[in-house]
């Protein structure tokens, strides 16, 4: 049995430079209702129930208009809660999941026309074992690939950016558009030259690959408010913004103290930091996840 993660925060900071329409909170998850959605019996953590009417109701106070829901790895390859949300809210919302290699072409073109545009696959890693239970891995991208191309899907990569160079052959070689999850998981410690952290920055230059600037809260190396992410999100932001995405990952699983649970707020007010130009801004809240998850336009 895991240990219960702590929800999200009741209060968060006030957003001081409202959205432009259409913005878009491209990584997110919901929970439950447990009763009909349980979590998978074996998992790496324990979220507490977040279903897709606080979702929304975290993207209104926000400010924001649409919201990308990606399947965790508490749920397994189990999809079905996402796909609730997608009915609920079929205007405001789309959905990356997690599919294994024997799904057929029937079930991929289901889950298209209820608002599916990605799959996730989990190659995170430490030390070389898989940090999350659940993940399905490079065979299954693999296999899945070429499947997911021909119906306009991308491939979310759950990676650390060290990791690239050694598998890029490999996530390229399909011709598939790939997203990479938070920044590659960069532990600012390591600093912008880190080569894997660059080779990213290549990958986005050369327009073969796409990233969320999320995740500051977890690459931290220094915590609240998150000064040490800056260089890194310019890093990415200056080679391509074309190709980049953000995201809060609410409700921010595996915080078990309370001073740690991430303020939504502060996190879209870094991006005023981090894009001091309102073009840049609506470039990545509004045209590029249109573009990446099929939203029509505002």
């Amino acid at each position: 049995m895991t240990k219960p993660c702590l929800p999200p925060l009741s209060e968060i900071s006030a957003v001081r430079e409202p959205v432009p329409p259409g913005a878009c909170d491209s990584h997110a998850h919901v929970f439950g209702p447990y009763r009909e959605f349980p979590l998978a019996d074996d998992r790496s953590y324990t979220p507490p129930e977040n279903g897709p009417g606080r979702f929304i109701a975290h993207l209104d106070r926000l400010g924001l208009s649409r919201g990308v829901l990606v399947t965790a790895s508490a749920q397994g390859d189990d999809n079905r809660n996402v796909l609730a949300a997608l009915r609920a809210y079929p205007d405001r919302l789309r959905a990356v999941v997690v599919v294994r290699a024997d799904i057929s072409d029937a079930e991929l073109d289901s889950l298209a026309e209820q608002g599916v545009r990605g799959a996730r696959f989990n190659l995170y890693k430490h030390g070389g074992k898989a940090v999350y239970r659940n993940g399905v891995g490079l065979e299954d991208f693999i296999a899945l690939a070429p499947r997911l191309k021909a119906r306009g899907w991308h491939a979310q990569i759950w990676i650390h950016a060290p990791d690239l160079p050694e598998l890029a052959p490999a996530l390229l070689a399909p011709g598939v558009e790939l997203v990479v999850d938070h920044m590659g998981r960069m532990n600012a410690s390591r600093g912008v030259e880190d080569p894997g952290f660059r080779f990213l920055c290549k990958l986005l230059a050369e327009g073969k690959a796409w990233t969320k600037i999320s995740g500051a809260d977890r690459n931290t190396a220094q915590g609240s408010p998150f000064a040490d992410i800056a260089p890194f999100a310019t890093a990415l932001l200056q080679a391509n913004a074309e190709r980049v995405v953000w995201g809060t990952d609410w409700p921010h699983i595996n915080y078990y103290e309370a001073p740690q649970v991430p303020d939504d707020g502060l996190l879209l007010n870094l991006l005023t930091e981090w894009m001091p130009d309102a073009a840049t801004r609506a470039k990545v809240l509004v045209d590029n996840p249109a573009r990446l998850y099929g939203f029509a336009k505002p």
